[in-house]
């Protein structure tokens, strides 16, 4: 996908995202079950998470690449802020929506067909943003570029200290974002003693504080710079995170759980509003959409994608004696 934006255009790029979001989604909803018919379903569903893969894969490189592009020199921390408030909007809208289902649905429902909602949604959802991305302009940077023809071979040899340091910033950034985004739920859940809801309530409420830190954070990089919130990102995050994980364990008061992991978030704001614009400015028009997209991608699977087995790996008894009060 990072290739495609570099040769066909980032518009074209982020068009074909949305189709391949919107097609992974509604596959999901309205494939049959095992029961229906067999060996098929997970295979079906299998191929529908790897098109929604390849999509987020593209989404993020593209969208990144587009608004750096677009946006104003002066202002593109602010805005880089924002583009990370769309993304994190968009897994507020489905924690709200997991809240609207459980009061509404009971649980046979929701394990019968409920669950096939929240795609039906994202799928629609989906379609309104290709009628939204039509009307963009390509923009005037890859308009105009005259250099050499994106491969991932070229990125590699001809720019590896750069690929290497999106991979390092994307290790430290998304080990962060995954410990207090998202596996902090179970947490809650599994370490805590809140109920599902309550754990997913928590949640909510910390990641609406973290999406308004966002646009904030990358303002404060518009006019201090990049590095020095990178550094207080790597830092403080070393430093708080052994004792806001500690302490959210032994917590059983909502309001002290919702400071605590929202305050964790606040530090993970200084790296996650101004990553993408940092990745972006690295990289020559020619291979910038690949070179956001390949390298972030790989270290986000590696370190990103296994942050929850590896945290429940260390709770086994049987592989790690003795578990730590962090542990889920």
């Amino acid at each position: 996908m990072g290739l495609y934006g570099d040769r066909i255009g980032r518009r074209a790029a982020m068009i074909a995202s949305v189709w391949l979001m919107c097609l992974g989604s509604m596959t999901i909803a309205l494939c049959p079950g095992y029961a229906v018919i067999g060996i098929a379903a997970p295979i079906i569903l299998v191929l529908a998470r790897i098109f929604q893969g390849i999509s987020m894969g593209g989404e993020y490189g593209t969208s990144a690449t587009y608004m750096s592009e677009m946006a104003g020199r002066a202002h593109r921390g602010f805005w880089s802020g924002i583009f990370y408030a769309t993304l994190m909007g968009g897994q507020l809208l489905s924690l709200c929506l997991l809240l609207i289902l459980n009061q509404v649905l009971t649980q046979a429902e929701m394990h019968a067909w409920g669950w096939r909602i929240p795609f039906v949604i994202g799928g629609a959802l989906a379609l309104a943003v290709f009628w939204f991305r039509r009307g963009m302009d390509e923009t005037p940077s890859f308009k105009a570029k005259t250099g050499e023809k994106a491969t991932t071979w070229g990125l590699l040899i001809k720019h590896p200290r750069q690929s290497l340091l999106v991979m390092g910033l994307t290790a430290g950034g998304t080990l962060g974002y995954y410990t207090f985004g998202t596996y902090i739920q179970k947490f809650l859940a599994n370490t805590s003693g809140f109920s599902k809801d309550q754990a997913t309530q928590i949640t909510a409420v910390a990641m609406l504080i973290f999406l308004f830190t966002q646009p904030i954070m990358g303002t404060l990089s518009d006019k201090v710079g990049r590095r020095p919130l990178l550094i207080a990102f790597g830092v403080v995050g070393s430093l708080i995170t052994w004792p806001v994980l500690s302490t959210l364990a032994k917590t059983h008061d909502m309001m002290s759980a919702i400071g605590l992991v929202a305050g964790a978030l606040i530090v993970v704001s200084a790296y996650t509003s101004v990553n993408a614009i940092v990745k972006a400015e690295l990289f020559p028009t020619e291979v910038r959409a690949l070179g956001v997209a390949l390298p972030y991608s790989i270290a986000n699977a590696l370190f990103g994608g296994t942050a929850e087995y590896v945290a429940l790996w260390f709770k086994k008894p049987a592989m790690r004696p003795g578990s730590s009060p962090m542990s889920p």
